[in-house]
């Protein structure tokens, strides 16, 4: 089964491509202009959020760097604990927030120390899966798309991941 699924998903980025590109030809379509105009449109869309993506990428270098995270899972840990999330997630937590590629650095970190598992390492991998870098994608796609007023956007990120971070200790303790 493993490997009949393994040729499917090889075929199936080159199946959709060719598709597109048919799909492009049958309706009369310059499909080569159409692909130079919509990588042109997202070479400057990366030019245009490249800045609040270098200074996301340094604030959360500076907040690990300095202790910063250890700090603050030292200090939020006495809470944590007596709902069953370890201290040593809160950092990952944070960070997560702002940028998922960091949050893989402090996983990996996790899975060296407790293993992967471990109830530990249950709730960050689950945690990974079902939360968001909340003030990433704020920020990058609503820089793109010039979007100003962001009403609730932020609470409901917020809630959402809260839901995700809940959920990840109650079924890691379920599996464990």
């Amino acid at each position: 089964m493993a490997n009949v699924l393994a040729h499917i998903s090889g075929i199936i980025i080159p199946a959709m491509i060719f598709y597109i590109v048919a799909y492009g030809l049958v309706n009369g379509s310059n499909v080569y202009e159409d692909f130079i105009r919509g990588a042109a449109d997202g070479f400057r869309t990366v030019i245009q959020i490249m800045p609040t993506l270098i200074g996301l990428m340094m604030a959360v270098g500076i907040l690990r760097a300095s202790g910063f995270l250890d700090f603050l899972g030292r200090l939020a840990g006495r809470a944590t604990e007596s709902v069953g999330l370890p201290a040593d997630l809160v950092p990952l937590i944070f960070i997560k927030l702002f940028s998922s590629s960091a949050a893989t650095g402090l996983v990996l970190d996790i899975f060296k120390t407790y293993g992967t598992d471990s109830r530990t390492g249950l709730i960050t991998s689950i945690m990974m899966s079902c939360t968001e870098t909340c003030f990433y994608t704020m920020s990058v796609y609503f820089l793109a798309a010039k979007v100003t007023k962001t009403r609730y956007t932020l609470a409901g990120a917020l809630i959402a991941t809260a839901a995700g971070i809940a959920m990840s200790v109650l079924l890691a303790g379920i599996m464990a």
